[in-house]
């Protein structure tokens, strides 16, 4: 395990305890307040036994919403995003920006695509089937865990991560429960139905899939951990990732938000402030610590073919000592490329030739804006580009 040099940034980050006592969950609580956005063209530089709920519930369908454009499809490398701050998807050109919405639910979190060409995206009432061809939302999946009501902001109950098996048939969503630990629910793709849920931890940020579908990854923001579930018998157990330790619990920053599936060895990557990178091997439950340059607080994260890791820096935790917003691209040998952002951002996805990354602007935080930053990976140019109202996730088409 290599030792970071900073080691002080536990107790610069640790709110006062009075403070942390009141919070709900999260990085730390702050107000849910829309923010200005900048002008849309400026450029800048335990283990657990599973759970497995009662029968199926019933897809509610749902009237179509959207412009139709049977026949004709999106482009080739159009954009989706998730409208955290209403509740649509939008369709962006990356060139000219938005296209069009579709209306899915309330406050839409994470998005996955099939090959099929719909997308299956995790909002506070449902997962929402939404055909990118047409246009159109096909049904809405309700939930089998009991959510509350249905709100919006950073601490809404309901979906937020959400990933597909490699061979499709399967999605799985990652559901919040506010106050206490979360579910991962199994929606079967051809009868668009819930076949099965279990237990994970508290607000699973991100799920991800094993290279051969056996295995999936919950990423549990609030209990610093990832449960790894067997995608045949749900049965799960805990793997904590802490690289600072868990002081502070639901008033520490400290916490894993989204996680990356290395493809060379399925190893789990886990990017942490910018200075640390946790590698976890989920057959083993193992963490091992590598040092990062960003220097700046990190929440998505995602990894291409060729094992390239591209992580989003929110900002800084401490003004006088972190750095700013950025986009960390690091090469399978470790070697990283960091590119300054303008303002937090939340979630990254690459061009299918790799040579552009998108970064959407949401942020489940104040400080948000209304719109992707479309990086130039060989120029370094970085270009705002409006899109969509407060966009959080987000896949290329």
């Amino acid at each position: 395990m290599t030792k970071n040099p900073r080691t002080s940034r536990t107790a610069r980050i640790l709110l006062p305890a009075a403070v942390a006592g009141v919070l709900l969950t999260g990085c730390a609580q702050a107000d849910e307040a829309p923010a200005a956005g900048p002008g849309p063209t400026a450029t800048t530089p335990s283990a657990r036994a599973a759970t497995v709920t009662p029968p199926p519930t019933t897809v509610t369908p749902s009237p179509a919403a959207g412009t139709a454009r049977a026949g004709t499809g999106p482009a080739v490398g159009t954009l989706l995003v998730s409208d955290f701050g209403s509740d649509t998807v939008t369709f962006v050109d990356p060139a000219r920006g938005a296209t069009g919405s579709v209306k899915v639910g309330t406050a839409p979190y994470g998005l996955a695509l099939g090959e099929d060409g719909r997308a299956w995206v995790a909002t506070a009432e449902g997962v929402a089937v939404v055909d990118t061809d047409t246009r159109r939302r096909l049904a809405l999946v309700p939930y089998r865990t009991d959510t509350g009501p249905v709100t919006t902001g950073e601490y809404r109950g309901g979906g937020m991560g959400i990933a597909l098996s490699p061979d499709g048939k399967r999605v799985y969503v990652g559901v919040t429960v506010p106050g206490g630990n979360g579910t991962l629910e199994v929606i079967d793709t051809a009868s668009v139905e819930v076949v099965g849920a279990v237990e994970v931890g508290r607000r699973p940020f991100d799920v991800d899939v094993s290279r051969d579908g056996s295995a999936v990854y919950a990423t549990n923001h609030d209990s610093f951990d990832v449960t790894v579930v067997d995608a045949g018998s749900l049965a799960a157990r805990r793997v904590e990732v802490a690289p600072y330790g868990t002081e502070g619990g639901l008033g520490s920053w400290l916490k894993p938000h989204y996680t990356a599936v290395r493809p060379s060895d399925g190893k789990l990557l886990l990017p942490f402030e910018g200075e640390r990178l946790a590698v976890v091997d989920p057959a083993t439950g193992r963490v091992e610590i590598e040092d990062m340059t960003a220097d700046t607080h990190q929440h998505g994260a995602t990894v291409t073919a060729d094992g390239t890791l591209f992580a989003v820096g929110t900002g800084p935790i401490d003004p006088s000592e972190d750095r700013g917003p950025s986009l960390t691209v690091r090469t399978p040998e470790g070697r990283e490329r960091v590119y300054p952002l303008d303002g937090p951002h939340e979630d990254v996805a690459v061009s299918k030739d790799g040579r552009t990354a998108y970064v959407t602007g949401g942020f489940t935080r104040d400080g948000y804006w209304d719109g992707i930053s479309v990086v130039d990976l060989a120029s370094g140019e970085v270009k705002r580009l409006a899109a969509g109202s407060r966009p959080l996730g987000v896949v290329v088409l």
